[in-house]
């Protein structure tokens, strides 16, 4: 079960302590991604942060998670170039995605082996990898 342990004001600090100038519309956007643990879009994201008081844009919910993925406070999960999520566990891990509800949920990387990858091209390193496992309901499914 997850355990909300961010207020606005202890967000605030965490904005601080990653070099992020902690804004009223930024310290709403930590707020709905951090306070509910989730996997959320970008239109969620708005709509949360609207919901308490409607001030802020569009471009300003993108611009701000984008500072947020430079400054690694979330991770940007792409399920297919239409749906892109917002993650705030920035640990390593993976994920199921369920295409019947669009709903993400976390795999800890201890729970999957990646063997065999192939070799680096030259001067590069592994920066990570990202599995996302893709399942649908098997009701009515052929067994």
């Amino acid at each position: 079960m997850f355990e909300n342990k961010y207020t606005r004001d202890n967000l605030a600090e965490v904005l601080r302590g990653r070099g992020i100038n902690p804004t009223h519309q930024r310290i709403e956007i930590a707020h709905a991604i951090f306070s509910r643990g989730e996997h959320l879009s970008a239109d969620q994201i708005l709509a949360l942060v609207n919901d308490r008081a409607s001030e802020t844009s569009k471009a300003t919910v993108y611009n701000t998670l984008n500072l947020f993925l430079e400054k690694k406070l979330v991770r940007e999960v792409i399920v297919d170039p239409s749906k892109v999520f917002y993650d705030p566990n920035t640990a390593p891990h993976h994920h199921f995605y369920n295409v019947d509800t669009g709903e993400l949920t976390d795999i800890d990387a201890r729970d999957i082996r990646v063997t065999g990858l192939p070799a680096l091209p030259q001067g590069m390193a592994t920066e990570g990898v990202d599995i996302i496992v893709r399942v649908r309901s098997s009701a009515g499914s052929p067994q």
